[in-house]
Parts: structure tokens; C-alpha cells; sequence
């Protein structure tokens, strides 16, 4: 992990120093000397750095020297990126301020203000303190006679690798038609309980989602529930879990009673399996309650526990119970075999088996760890390579005899130093989390882990989402009818695995009642962190305290509530290193939801990832354009929102303008033109008031946009006055729009049905487009003659 922090930090240090030499940007006196030296120690720290991660795991002492270049490490990002952002500050108000020509920093001008040269001169400063810190570790790496591992500035390239899907191989089939049998016979216990006990791996969950989706299964219950419990066995959520399971949406009930109360009435009558996966608490009196409400269910109901302790499954009162052993060497063999040995050929099998197997008896017959190795070694084309991981000093040591974290280790040594970073930040989520890719994506993004010189940093993300889904550290695919991924899940062993590698550096917790979570421990760890609290929990205040926080995922999407607004203006004071920050959440019913962003939002100039999305603003501060920094602004279905910045052309590194459903929008503003670097604009509006005139991007104006999303909705087409403008717009030249709505409303005035045909035959897509809609359409039936051209058009809709 330090070892990725440290290159980002100097590929963004070179970056700086050259930007600074091209705009002919000077430091004060003295301080390119520190920039030197900076550079110099944070190179020398590079060269021995991987041999220290690699050491970390058995020396301590080493491990604390880690952690505090860690630490250091994140201090000079913050510092370099207040440096560049001065820069980006300079740059867009300079082009409108003044005029260009030579500008250096320190010296009296008269383009200059005094705050902004005190401004530098602290940036200064801050490099020389850290440059101190950094000198220190620098000295005291001689300490441990660490290996030189790697040159300085040496690249590590990420090779494109073919993705293969193995996270529906199975084995266990006795056992998987043993407990379907469990799970259809009758019994005279009501609810029957039946456990399954293992290690993980592809075992007791997969044996319980293989069992439970068999049509016998299916067909002999009313209703099949699941949810993942994990540590602690939390009452109230699992409750919760259990109504939104039942009904298709959460209860806004606050106390326990009444949502227990809840259950027993709605499962009345119902013949029901509830699954409840991964139970570590083998205390009764956190179990007896949730059972007794569950007794109101028909005859046959039965209940279905996982869990890793015998324990649980006695103390639940269990019937039935599986005891998940390890796989037969024949199933682990043909898992091994199969992910090994892929594409490989029929003379390269047979030279590699005998080594194979000697490397599939230290997984001890546990299936992920076989799943694992195999996907290893599928990238491992010599003999010698494969030798190397069974002679692996990893093995021996006391850390990986914890489940399967040695096959995990071996699989995670093994990754780009750029794709370590970007699992380990996996662990902010909750296990047994759906996680969206794309979401994944951008939050990487946001921490710079996606720079490979020139290439798109989305492509980038899809690459290293692609290398860790090959070698099998997510799960659980689901996938669009194209076959793309858009959303998985990490095994609770790879997660456990993500959380022992980050130490609290990313970080999930839940907040259930009045107490203030235990954090103050975590302070100058945290880095990353997910907060999930329940209804009616008042924000823990305690949050403000970290510091150090680049991450800030707020956790509202099943609750009819959000953060309180006075919260946020503290937010925005106290956490300034925020570099992602999401406060959005579904649109509530109950309560009163965010309808301020305050200005105070112009501090956290490090932001590049914001989600505001279905708050209930009517409009954003001007002083939101002056993030400079920011990539993704998501404002999905805030259904008050009626307009955007006038300065938001200044957002010049804004890639992503998420407004899906944004009908309130009044108009998109001219300065919009300016994003160069915008690939998104999911809704554009047609304004159809003259006073916006001057301040409205026309539709005409679009073309110029250079939008690389594959969706687009037009809002408000009755607006446009003049045809040829849709025909300047030129739809079909944009190859990659696979998605098109094209709204027909307008804010006043007669709308021709005539004028409506003319318009939409002149806003001929691309032939690539996959999805039409036409809305509010008055035109006649007769539909343009390009529709007969679309050949690859799937979904059709047309309303009035």
C-alpha cells in the first residue's frame, strides 16, 4: 500500500514541477532546493519500499515504519494538491482577469494581491514541514538494510488481461441435494432450523445460494428471504432486512417491538425460508426474540443458518446440520485445474501438473483458497514461476494461518503495486455489499489511483476492475444483456482479507442508537470511511474529528432520512482533505431532507467526487465552481433543482455531470461548453424563456459538447423556434450514443403537431442507437423513415 502512495505522490510531484516550468511558475527563493530534496528522499524511500511491504507482515518495527511513511506520505499529497490547485486557480482566473504573459509567483506584481502571495508562501512552508518528516524516515530506513526492489522511476505497467467468469464453479453436489431435501421434507418443529458450518470459500454461502434457488426449493415455499447478518448480530438491522425482504421496501418503524410485531403479522399465513447468512453471535438472548416473532409463519416454514462456529448451530437449536469439510481432492483439483490451466496447451498441462498439485495441498481441500491459487497461476507461464509460489516464505507465516489470507497473500503480492491501492480501498464497503462498479470506478478516480500517463482514467478503472475480478478477488457478477459487468460483491473472506491489509485505513461502521461510535481510536488511521446509521440516530459528531478523512461515504439508501442540515456546513469546515464525499439518498417520505448546500462547500478544494444526488435544493452555490478538481457531479433526480451555476465552466477537470431526471432544470448554462474534458451529460434541457438567452445553452449548442456517454435525454424539445438548429445539432455523428429520449414538452404556448414531425426527422441518430423514446410525441403516426434504418434498436417506447 505505501509503496502505491509513494509513486502517486511523485508521478504528481513531476507533474507540478512540470506544469510549474511550462507556465513559467516560480516558487519563493530557497524552496526549489526543498522541492529537490523532496524529491530525492521520496525516490531513495521508493527503491526499498516494496522489500519493506514485504517484511511488514513478520517485523513490527518495520510495519510502524510504514505506517508513519504512510501517514507522512498523504500529508505531501494534500500539500502538492493545494500547490496544484493554486495553480489551477491562477490559470482560470488569470484567462478572464488578465492578460496573458509571464507570471512568476513571489515577486511583486501588480497582478498580485497580497493574500494570494501568502497563500504561496504557506504552500512553501508546508513543503519544507513535510520535507523534515520525510527526511527523518528517509534516515531511518538505513536502520533496516532493506533490498533495493526496484529502480527508480521503473514502471509497472499493467498488461490488459481477458476477463474469464468463475464465480459460478461449483462443487458439493451431494451436499447441496442433501439440503434440498432437508429443506422440502416436513418436520414437526416449526420453524425447522437447519445449519451449515464452514470455513468459507466457496462453501457454506454458495451451498446455501445453490440450494435455495433449486426449483424444489423455490416451488415449496411462499416466500425465500436472505440476509447477511455477519459480526455483531445486530437485531434491529436484521429485522429491517427481514420486512424489506418481505414487502420490497424498508420499514420506517423505529422501535424493535413494533418491528418485531411487524414480522409476525406480515409472515402470518405464509410459508416462508429466511437464510441467515454468515452468524457469528452465539448468545440467546440476541436470538430469541427474532425467532419467537418468526413462529407465526406456516407449518414448514424453516430457517437456514451459515455460520463458521459449531456453536451457533447448537445454541440456534438446529435440527439438521451440514458440516461444510473440505472439498474432495477430485472437485479441487478440477477448480484448480480449470482456472490454472486455461488456455494453456495440452504439453504445458502436462508439464505443469505434478507441480500444480503440490501447490493445491496447501489449500487443505478450501475451496476459494484453490480458486484463488488457480487464478494465480493462470497468469504464471513457466515451470519456474509456479515454483516460486510453493517455495513462498508466505506460507510460514502465523498471520496466513488465518483461513486462506496465504493463497490471498501470494495473489495480492503478485498485483501491480497501482491495483494493490484499489483493493485494499474495497474494504470502506460492508460485507456481503453490492457494489456498483462504475460507482467503484469513479471513487478510484477520485483518489488519483487511475493516472497511467495519457489513457483514460475510465478505461484505466475498467482495466484493474477486470485484473482483480480475474483473479477472483470479487464475486457474484450481475450483469447487463450485453455481458458487461455492472455489479459484484467480495467474498467475506477477501473482505476480511482487504480489512487486515488497510488497518482501519478504510473503514465501514454502523451506527444503531444514541451512542457515539468508537472512532476517537481511529483518528489518525482513517482514511477512507462508509457510515451506515439507522432512522432517527442523531449524526455522530465525532466524524468532524477525522481529520485526515480523503473519503466520506455517507450510507442513507435504506433509510427515509437524511444527514440533519446543520450538519453539513460542519462537515464542510472540518473535513477539507475530502477528495470523495457522498450525502445523497433516496427521496424521502418521511422528515425533512437537505434543501441547502452552503457555501462552505468552496473549502474542501481537494474534491473530486461529489453525490448530491436526490437532495432538495433549488440551486447550487456559485461557489461549488470554484472545486477546480472536481470530476463527478452527481445531482441524479434532485427534483427541486431549477438551475446550475452560472460559473460552472470553470469546473475544468469535470468529466462526469450526473442529472439523470433532473425535470426541473430550467435550462443547461452556456459555460458548459468550456468542459473539454466532459464525457457525461445524462439530461440537457432546451430553454424556452428569451431571458435565459444569454446565459442558456441553445440545442444547437450541444454539438459542441463532446460527450463520450452512450446516453442522452433531450428535455423540452417543444421549446426549440427554428429547425435548422436540431439540424446543425447532427445526432447521427455520435457513434457512441446508445441510448436516446427525446422529450417533446414545452413551457408555454400552442405546440403544432407539425412542427413536432418536422423536428423529430431531423433528429436522426446514430445507426449504432440500442434504446428510443419518444415522450410527450403529438406528431402523427407515421414515424421518419430512419426509424427502419435503426437494425440495432431493442427497445422502442413512444408516449403522448
Amino acid at each position: 500500500m505505501a509503496e502505491a502512495i509513494i509513486s502517486g505522490v511523485l508521478g504528481q510531484l513531476n507533474s507540478i514541477i512540470g506544469q510549474q516550468i511550462l507556465q513559467e511558475v516560480k516558487l519563493v527563493v530557497g524552496v526549489d532546493k526543498e522541492v529537490k530534496k523532496l524529491t530525492s528522499n521520496l525516490e531513495a524511500i521508493e527503491a526499498v519500499v516494496l522489500d519493506a511491504e514485504e517484511r511488514q507482515v513478520k517485523e513490527k518495527i518495520v510495519r510502524l515504519w510504514l505506517d508513519r511513511l504512510k501517514h507522512t506520505s498523504y500529508d505531501i499529497d494534500d500539500v502538492l494538491d493545494e500547490w496544484n490547485y493554486t495553480m489551477l486557480k491562477q490559470q482560470i482566473e488569470g484567462s478572464t482577469s488578465i492578460p496573458k504573459k509571464k507570471v512568476y509567483f513571489f515577486f511583486p506584481s501588480s497582478c498580485f494581491s497580497f493574500k494570494q502571495m501568502s497563500l504561496r508562501y504557506d504552500i512553501a512552508i508546508k513543503i519544507k514541514e513535510v520535507n523534515e518528516h520525510l527526511d527523518d524516515i528517509e534516515k531511518q530506513k538505513d536502520m533496516y538494510n532493506f533490498k533495493v526492489s526496484r529502480s527508480v522511476g521503473k514502471s509497472d505497467r499493467v498488461q490488459s488481461t481477458s476477463f474469464v467468469d468463475v464465480s459460478n464453479i461449483y462443487g458439493r453436489v451431494e451436499d447441496k441435494n442433501a439440503l434440498v431435501h432437508m429443506l422440502c421434507e416436513s418436520s414437526e418443529q416449526h420453524p425447522h432450523i437447519i445449519s451449515i458450518i464452514g470455513m468459507g470459500g466457496i462453501g457454506k454461502t454458495t451451498l446455501a445460494q445453490c440450494a435455495s434457488k433449486d426449483n424444489k426449493v423455490i416451488n415449496n415455499f411462499d416466500q425465500v428471504m436472505w440476509v447477511c447478518v455477519s459480526e455483531p448480530f445486530d437485531e434491529y438491522r436484521i429485522a429491517k432486512a427481514i420486512i424489506e425482504a418481505l414487502e420490497g421496501f424498508a420499514s420506517n418503524l423505529g422501535e424493535l417491538e413494533s418491528i418485531f410485531q411487524h414480522i409476525s403479522r406480515s409472515i402470518a399465513g405464509k410459508k416462508f425460508l429466511l437464510i441467515l447468512d454468515d452468524v457469528w453471535s452465539d448468545d440467546y438472548k440476541n436470538w430469541e426474540p427474532l425467532y419467537y416473532c418468526l413462529r407465526n409463519g406456516l407449518h414448514g416454514s424453516k430457517i437456514l443458518i451459515t455460520t463458521r462456529k459449531e456453536s451457533v448451530a447448537r445454541m440456534m437449536e438446529s435440527i439438521d446440520i451440514i458440516i461444510v469439510k473440505e472439498l474432495p481432492d477430485e472437485e479441487c483439483w478440477l477448480l484448480f485445474r480449470r482456472l490454472a490451466f486455461s488456455a494453456r496447451s495440452e504439453e504445458e498441462c502436462e508439464n505443469l501438473e505434478e507441480i500444480g498439485k503440490q501447490i493445491l495441498k496447501k489449500c487443505k481441500g478450501l475451496p476459494l483458497a484453490a480458486k484463488t491459487l488457480g487464478s494465480l497461476l493462470r497468469f504464471k507461464k513457466t515451470k519456474e514461476e509456479w515454483q516460486n509460489i510453493f517455495d513462498s516464505d508466505l506460507w510460514k507465516l502465523e498471520e496466513c494461518g488465518k483461513d486462506i489470507f496465504g493463497p490471498l497473500l501470494l495473489s495480492y503480492n503478485d498485483l501491480p503495486f497501482k491495483i494493490k491501492r484499489c483493493f485494499t480501498y474495497c474494504a470502506i464497503f460492508p460485507k456481503d455489499h453490492n457494489i456498483r462498479k462504475y460507482y467503484l470506478i469513479k471513487l478510484w478516480m477520485a483518489q488519483d489511483y487511475l493516472k497511467e500517463g495519457n489513457k483514460v482514467m475510465e478505461i484505466v478503472g475498467q482495466e484493474y476492475f477486470d485484473y482483480l475480478a480475474s483473479r477472483s478477488f470479487f464475486q457474484e457478477f450481475k450483469k447487463d444483456h450485453h455481458n458487461n459487468i455492472f455489479e459484484c460483491k467480495m467474498h467475506d473472506l477477501v473482505h476480511d482479507f482487504a480489512q487486515f491489509l488497510s488497518k482501519n485505513e478504510c473503514l465501514h461502521i454502523e451506527v444503531h442508537d444514541f451512542k457515539e461510535p468508537n472512532i476517537n481510536s481511529y483518528h489518525e488511521q482513517v482514511y477512507h470511511l462508509m457510515i451506515t446509521f439507522d432512522e432517527g440516530i442523531p449524526f455522530p459528531d465525532s466524524i468532524c474529528s477525522l481529520k485526515r478523512l480523503r473519503t466520506f461515504l455517507c450510507d442513507l439508501e435504506d433509510f427515509k432520512h437524511s444527514l440533519p442540515c446543520n450538519i453539513i456546513p460542519k462537515l464542510f469546515d472540518e473535513l477539507t482533505c475530502l477528495k470523495a464525499l457522498n450525502i445523497g439518498g433516496r427521496v424521502r417520505q418521511f422528515g425533512k431532507n437537505i434543501d441547502n448546500i452552503p457555501k462552505e462547500i468552496e473549502k474542501l478544494i481537494h474534491l473530486r467526487y461529489l453525490d448530491l444526488k436526490e437532495l432538495e435544493m433549488r440551486k447550487l452555490p456559485e461557489e461549488l465552481c470554484g472545486l477546480y478538481n472536481l470530476q463527478t457531479l452527481d445531482i441524479s433526480f434532485c427534483q427541486k433543482l431549477e438551475e446550475l451555476p452560472q460559473g460552472i465552466g470553470n469546473l475544468i477537470n469535470l468529466r462526469h455531470l450526473e442529472n439523470d431526471e433532473v425535470w426541473s432544470l430550467r435550462y443547461i448554462p452556456v459555460g458548459i461548453q468550456k468542459l473539454t474534458n466532459l464525457q457525461t451529460l445524462k439530461l440537457f434541457v432546451v430553454s424556452g424563456v428569451r431571458s435565459n438567452d444569454d446565459k442558456a445553452c441553445s440545442l444547437e449548442d450541444l454539438k459542441n459538447i463532446n460527450l463520450y456517454g452512450d446516453d442522452l435525454r433531450i428535455h423540452k424539445l417543444g421549446n426549440v423556434s427554428n429547425v435548422d438548429e436540431a439540424r446543425r445539432l447532427e445526432l447521427k455523428n455520435r457513434k457512441n450514443l446508445l441510448h436516446l429520449s427525446l422529450d417533446f414538452r414545452k413551457d408555454g404556448g400552442e405546440r403544432i403537431n407539425e412542427d413536432e414531425e418536422a423536428l423529430l426527422e431531423i433528429l436522426q441518430p446514430t445507426l449504432n442507437l440500442e434504446k428510443l423514446l419518444l415522450a410527450d410525441y403529438r406528431g402523427n403516426s407515421i414515424l421518419p423513415n430512419w426509424i427502419m434504418s435503426l437494425t440495432k434498436l431493442t427497445d422502442f417506447e413512444k408516449s403522448e
